[in-house]
């Protein structure tokens, strides 16, 4: 009797393990997927490259436990930290390890019977259930820790009582402190305390560790950031003496670069100067309308030796953080603003790169040299651009047809190629603030974009191509600077979204930056260029360290790295070390560096991110006490986020962000259309959206926690296709945010006030 041969299941489609998993949340593991669609020890070979593929595309993402879930998705079951009771006093909860860039909102369910109810910061295990898109209710299984047992806050006194207000926005609550717990701490003094054990109910005691600062003195509120965000505002002692004692380097055998015009351009208030620039048409046969140019970078390698006390306290910052009133370096004042800075008239020992370009701005060639130079002025931004405009001073008048007029001629076709390779091309309004002599916030002004500092910036972006190419031809490690593609995710969120303003988004190609820069130009003359490019900056996705070179999205390159601020940036001087190996220009190179940059790129990632919540932290708290004397003042804003709990708003004057709350908003229920981004009235059908000009009163200012709350001045706009006067059926009552939730209600609010 003839066997039949063994049926071969075929292998899934994308489509089908998608199903599959959407299907089964709690066995959508490889192992699973596996059996659930018969498959032998070969296909299973093949089905790992296909989940494989599917990460990569972002259809899937692996969550702990090795399960596989739709990008979003949050597990049924997971750990979860308590953020605290929303405005209707449903306690609410957030993912401990979510990468999404929208966080889901999760309702905590009431405990059961004998079990303690968790409290803000408690993380708990929990078991959830999706009640919409990105709407869940949770129940706690158990807890896994209580909140932190630290916090940092101010001093104030409330009839006789000391207590101690949070500097954290999120944390809203007080503490009280026992006269023999203050270390005779005052009001207004910034302090650390301990919490201390107790019940859940009432205000909780705390106990004064440290004595920090008063809050009236200048530099308290960096200060803030500083310990919150523990960043390192101290250096050890001996890596202050390893800094105190450097001193000049010889030529030897540098290249002598001294009698080169290399000149400085910066803002008028930075603190260090790591690179010069100099410019001359090449000279060569076959590159008519070319360009030779150096850029030259201060040798923070020949200063900071790999593994010294120096090198472990920079790799530990990982970068210098800017706040209004200081700088909290990464490497000790003696270098940053002494041997490593390029000031004027100066010999200096740099890292230059010789680039050649094009007519087209192409880069034909490169060489690396290490140097000697001398810097032959100091320039900012705005006093290059007037000489560039005719309006020479004392100091330009020398340098305009020299330096400055063969720098414009270089910055023309490196900007040519730009446009020619369609970079990124996004409108992000910055701000120049001034701090007074009190240390507090004089001015906000908007900060001019001018052609000098997109010069620098395609001087400094070309140099950092070459250094990426070179060490990849020399097969050397580099710490490249990666900018992926929007995941597919962002992408048809993106795409849905324009389809509300009726513009189209092609999805089904290979995403490019000229995509979004044919949307961005077709917005730009229209009411909603704002809204559109906010969403187009929401859509990237975020720059990170590493060896692993994957190319730069936004600025439409194939290899980048980071190389021309090595007093500010521990990857520079990563790549500056690898060069110096490369090319074979001295002894302190890499050395064993190379072996862990996977760590490091991702170490770096962290300092970066920490760095700059710390400088947002602390632009917030100075913003508001700026703007705390005017309380009931009016101002003209735009919305630049929209939530179930109401409008984030940004004001034209300052750029200072702010929350109106939702319970604020006109008398009306309000529906939130994620997909359009914006809020809509269930009864007058009026809408606040992504983008929309408006008028806000401020309503209460922080100097605390940086917190800015807003009233909205006016009823929002007309909804489009909707006839004026047409009213839905009034919803009956206002139900709680977690009733609406578990019945799975849009999650509309209605305004509090009569």
């Amino acid at each position: 009797m003839t066997r039949n041969p063994k049926v071969i299941a075929p292998l899934p489609t994308q489509e089908e393990v998608l199903a599959y998993v959407q299907d089964n949340p709690e066995r959508a593991g490889k192992r699973e997927i596996a059996r659930a669609f018969k498959l032998n020890a070969d296909q299973k070979r093949d089905l790992k490259k296909l989940l494989r593929e599917m990460q990569q595309a972002g259809v899937l993402e692996k969550n702990r436990g090795r399960k596989f879930s739709e990008p979003g998705k949050l597990p049924n079951v997971t750990v979860l930290e308590i953020i605290g009771p929303d405005d209707d006093g449903d306690v609410q909860a957030q993912p401990v390890n979510w990468l999404g860039d929208v966080l889901p909102v999760i309702f905590m369910e009431r405990n059961r019977r004998g079990q303690p109810a968790p409290g803000k910061g408690d993380r708990v295990l929990a078991r959830l259930t999706e009640t919409k898109p990105g709407v869940y209710t949770a129940l706690t299984i158990r807890q896994i820790s209580a909140a932190p047992g630290h916090i940092l806050g101010v001093i104030r006194l409330s009839e006789g009582e000391i207590r101690i207000q949070p500097t954290d926005r999120r944390n809203k609550g007080e503490m009280i402190v026992r006269a023999e717990d203050s270390l005779g701490a005052k009001a207004g003094e910034l302090v650390r305390a301990e919490v201390l054990p107790g019940k859940r109910l009432g205000l909780r005691h705390a106990k004064i560790t440290e004595r920090l600062e008063s809050m009236d003195a200048p530099g308290a509120i960096s200060l803030i950031a500083i310990h919150t965000y523990d960043i390192p505002n101290t250096f050890p002692a001996d890596a202050v003496k390893t800094a105190e004692l450097a001193t000049d380097r010889a030529l030897d055998a540098r290249t002598d670069l001294r009698d080169l015009a290399l000149v400085t351009i910066d803002g008028a208030d930075a603190r260090d100067f790591d690179d010069a620039v100099w410019a001359e048409p090449d000279a060569g046969e076959g590159n008519v309308g070319g360009w030779h140019l150096i850029v030259a970078i201060a040798d923070v390698a020949a200063y900071v030796t790999p593994g010294d006390s120096l090198d472990r306290e920079a790799r530990k910052r990982g970068n210098s953080v800017y706040f209004p009133d200081r700088v909290v370096p990464m490497l000790p004042e003696a270098l940053s603003n002494g041997w490593c800075s390029l000031v004027p008239d100066e010999d200096r020992p740099c890292l230059a790169a010789h680039l050649w370009i094009d007519k087209k701005g192409h880069l034909l060639r490169h060489k690396f040299v290490r140097g000697l130079m001398r810097s032959h002025a100091r320039l900012t931004y705005e006093q290059v651009q007037r000489a560039r405009d005719g309006q020479v001073d004392e100091i330009t008048s020398d340098l305009l047809e020299t330096v400055i007029t063969p720098l414009y001629g270089a910055f023309s076709v490196l900007q040519h190629y730009r446009e020619e390779r369609s970079a990124l091309e996004l409108e992000v309004a910055e701000r120049k603030v001034e701090i007074g002599d009190d240390g507090k916030i004089a001015s906000i002004s908007p900060r001019q974009r001018l052609d000098s500092h997109k010069l620098i910036e395609e001087f400094m972006i070309t140099a950092n191509v070459a250094a990426a190419q070179s060490l990849e031809k020399l097969k050397h490690p580099c710490m490249y600077r990666i900018h992926d593609r929007p995941s597919i995710e962002k992408i048809n969120a993106f795409s849905e979204f324009l389809e509300t303003l009726e513009l189209r988004f092609a999805k089904g190609q290979v995403i490019k930056p000229l995509q979004f820069n044919q949307i961005l130009e077709k917005s730009r003359n229209s009411a909603n260029v704002h809204m559109i490019n906010q969403m187009v900056l929401r859509t990237q996705a975020q720059a990170e360290y590493s060896p692993n070179n994957i190319g730069h999205f936004g600025l439409a390159l194939h290899r980048y790295c980071h190389f021309t601020s090595p007093i500010r940036r521990y990857s520079d001087l990563l790549v500056h070390r690898a060069l110096i190996d490369a090319h074979r220009l001295g002894k302190d190179g890499l050395n064993s560096d190379g072996a862990d940059f996977e760590e490091l790129g991702a170490h770096l990632c962290t300092t970066e991110r920490r760095a700059a919540a710390a400088e947002r932290d602390a632009m917030d708290r100075f913003v508001a006490g700026y703007l705390a004397p005017r309380i009931g003042a009016i101002f003209p804003a735009r919305v630049n986020g929209v939530t179930r709990f109401g409008l984030f708003i940004t004001l034209d004057e300052t750029g200072a962000d702010g929350l109106v709350p939702i319970s604020s908003l006109p008398g009306d229920y309000y529906d939130l259309d994620k997909t359009g981004h914006m809020l809509i009235g269930q009864n007058s059908g009026n809408l606040y959206q992504l983008g929309q000009t408006t008028d806000v009163m401020l309503r209460e200012a922080s100097p605390v926690s940086g917190g800015l709350i807003f009233q909205i001045m006016d009823a929002g706009a007309p909804q489009p296709g909707r006839r004026p006067g047409a009213k839905r059926a009034k919803p009956q009552g206002h139900r709680s945010a977690k009733k609406r939730a578990k019945s799975g209600s849009k999650g509309g609010r209605k305004n509090k006030r009569t």
